[in-house]
């Protein structure tokens, strides 16, 4: 049997083949080589003192290993309070769109629901037109969220375009004669939306969970605009504070040594914030990975 293989293997493998192969594994390398450098770059320092990074004397390990940056980061008592907050708007964010996702795109990837192509074409038509920022305004105001920690989860609560992502996934991949045959035993819409329908929907949901978690994750506009006091503000907004409060006017700094050090210093916590705030999203992305290449299959297709 094993033999079979070999020989198959051996008789498809054409020398044409095997320049191809050849070809795309350079390319894929190539494009390996010039995503990872940056990240890895970043990180190098981050762990390298700050005299060697202004000096520009890091280009691919650190150079004399520090934690210095991520000292001074982790000194500030609002970063922790803005860890927490992100968190937390992180975590009852993705729960509330998860919800509001579901419960819109399963009956609009009925066939038997009367209304679904005049939620449709609304859900499609507000796609392209929007109220704008000052309206907007006016109704969070109106609604009391003005620096409630609400806004961050209630505004953007779905998302049209993942909501249609969904429904096409339910259409496509979940067959309407295993949803009929849940009706004839007895089952009701939610039940078999609970008990049937979600559970053969890992790879959807995985994927839409990790693209509203990294949303939620890096939201700040919305904080900006809403949020008044700081121990409500999530980690972006602190960290762009406490970057903010880092910059001195280097040219009133007459000594050399002090100038080079203050520098080095600004540099350093600079990629150390990049680190802080891009690590936990990149260490989630692994754990969906195998997810994503249905996810982006089923986008290409929103009919």
């Amino acid at each position: 049997m094993a033999t079979t293989k070999t020989l198959k293997r051996k008789r498809h493998r054409t020398w044409d083949d095997k320049v191809l192969f050849s070809i795309t594994n350079i390319m894929l390398l190539f494009v390996l080589i010039i995503t990872a450098y940056p990240l890895i770059y970043v990180v190098s320092c981050s762990f390298s003192s700050g005299s060697a990074v202004s000096s520009g004397q890091v280009f691919l390990w650190p150079v004399g290993f520090t934690i210095q940056g991520y000292k001074i980061i982790f000194s500030y008592k609002a970063v922790w309070t803005g860890f927490a907050n992100t968190i937390f708007y992180t975590v009852a964010g993705t729960i509330v769109n998860l919800i509001s996702t579901v419960l819109i795109a399963y009956p609009l990837s009925r066939p038997n629901y009367q209304a679904r192509k005049g939620l449709l074409l609304l859900c499609t038509f507000s796609m392209m037109f929007a109220a704008g920022m000052v309206p907007k305004y006016m109704l969070i105001s109106s609604l009391g969220l003005i620096n409630n920690r609400l806004v961050m989860i209630i505004d953007g609560a779905w998302s049209i375009s993942n909501m249609i992502l969904m429904r096409t996934f339910f259409q496509s991949s979940i067959p309407g004669e295993l949803i009929e045959a849940a009706r004839l035993d007895g089952c009701s819409e939610l039940r078999t939306l609970w008990k049937i329908v979600l559970p053969l929907s890992k790879a959807v949901m995985a994927v839409i969970t990790l693209y509203y978690a990294v949303g939620h994750w890096n939201a700040y506009f919305n904080a900006m605009l809403y949020l008044r006091d700081r121990d409500k503000y999530p980690l972006q907004i602190v960290l762009r504070d406490i970057l903010n409060a880092s910059k001195i006017d280097l040219s009133e700094i007459e000594d050399p040594e002090l100038l080079k050090e203050m520098a080095g210093a600004a540099d350093l916590m600079k990629y150390a914030l990049i680190v802080v705030t891009s690590a936990p999203v990149i260490a989630a992305y692994p754990f969906v990975q195998k997810f994503f290449k249905k996810g982006v299959m089923l986008g290409s297709l929103k009919g």
